[in-house]
């Protein structure tokens, strides 16, 4: 790969699309050559990222995924409610926390668009995190 390849995804926020978004998440991994390690990252970055985008509420969650030769980003498209304003269906709060400390923990970047409309995750070809 000598460029950056862009791939789309869009499904409804529910959490029984969560599968759909992990595997397509971690089949790119492997498009970008990333060890097995990286790409078991990449599956659970992409899985608490939807986690996280679900909480805001959006009706659809866009994915926008880059690959690059060294590496991968996903950008979440997310909604108006506050994900620290959370419940789950049965409207008991869903602290996102855990979330957070998560996406820390397998990505080299994890931030919220200056809008707060968009959860840009990257991770990089062989870098170890915390």
């Amino acid at each position: 790969m000598h460029s950056t390849s862009i791939v789309k995804l869009s499904v409804p926020a529910e959490a029984r699309f969560a599968r759909a978004v992990r595997m397509t998440a971690s089949n790119l991994a492997v498009c970008c050559d990333m060890s097995v390690d990286d790409v078991e990252d990449v599956r659970m970055a992409a899985e608490e990222g939807f986690v996280y985008a679900c909480a805001t509420k959006p009706v659809t969650c866009d994915i926008v995924f880059g690959l690059t030769p060294d590496g991968m980003t996903a950008d979440f498209s997310l909604g108006d409610e506050d994900p620290d304003e959370a419940t789950d269906p049965s409207g008991e709060p869903q602290p996102i926390d855990l979330v957070e400390v998560l996406l820390g923990a397998v990505c080299d970047d994890f931030s919220i668009s200056e809008d707060g409309r968009t959860l840009h995750l990257s991770k990089r070809t062989g870098v170890q995190n915390a």
